[in-house]
């Protein structure tokens, strides 16, 4: 589990394919500085598994490997990545951190484009597309992450959405330099996703997407004493 506060920006150094896998060699000093064989590291929002590490010197100064399948390179905007692309990086949060963010798991739901930036004096207002399957779960002020970052709604007409970043933001993420047309992650709370599943046999006329939909025609799904109370209450 991830909060979006990145931590560094990284660069991916080496990019290999054998076969159906994409290995990337990313530098990023900080997160490889306590990484192990194994640990999961957050790479613009995807969570990527360490798969080895590079001393300091040999990377361009600490650096590790990550493995993508083409799940991932389907799903993500990381299917574009090459020598010289800039991340987000963020390591896995460990137990008793504080969540300064928000609870996110790197797994993305759906890829946006940046549609204009309205720049400030310091700050700036991003505009990104709002895939429509995902648009249900996007509110104004919920939490959104974006490439890795955990950010605010501003507003969303449900086709697009907005953020405002303070400087610290654009200074210190790959979001600072995005360009009008890029592709970007984006993971939607997990607790709406929940919320969704757990009442969407409660809620008439509510919309469910995968598995959830099979529950749609028959109602709520319940076992044991559940179950029993529910008939009761219904009869």
């Amino acid at each position: 589990m991830f909060t979006g506060i990145v931590e560094e920006i990284g660069e991916v150094v080496a990019a290999r394919r054998t076969d159906d896998v994409l290995e990337l060699t990313v530098r990023g000093p900080t997160v490889s500085s306590d990484a192990r064989h194994g640990d999961s590291i957050a790479v613009s929002g995807v969570c990527l598994t360490v798969t080895a590490l590079e001393a300091p010197g040999t990377g361009g100064g600490g650096a590790f490997r990550v493995e993508l399948v083409p799940e991932t390179l389907s799903r993500t905007s990381l299917a574009g990545v090459g020598v010289g692309t800039r991340v987000n990086l963020e390591r896995a949060m460990a137990v008793g951190d504080r969540l300064g963010g928000h609870i996110v798991q790197g797994h993305v739901d759906g890829v946006a484009t940046l549609l204009r930036r309205d720049p400030g004096t310091r700050s700036e207002e991003l505009h990104f597309s709002l895939p429509a399957d995902l648009a249900r779960y996007v509110v104004e002020k919920g939490s959104i992450t974006v490439d890795g970052v955990s950010l605010t709604v501003a507003g969303t007409d449900g086709a697009t959405f907005r953020v405002a970043l303070i400087p610290t933001t654009l200074a210190h993420t790959t979001l600072g330099s995005r360009a009008v047309g890029d592709t970007v992650n984006l993971e939607v709370d997990v607790v709406a996703k929940y919320v969704e599943r757990l009442t969407v046999g409660y809620v008439p006329g509510a919309r469910a997407s995968g598995q959830d939909a099979a529950h749609r025609g028959a109602g709520p799904v319940s076992s044991g004493d559940d179950a029993a109370e529910q008939q009761a209450v219904g009869s």
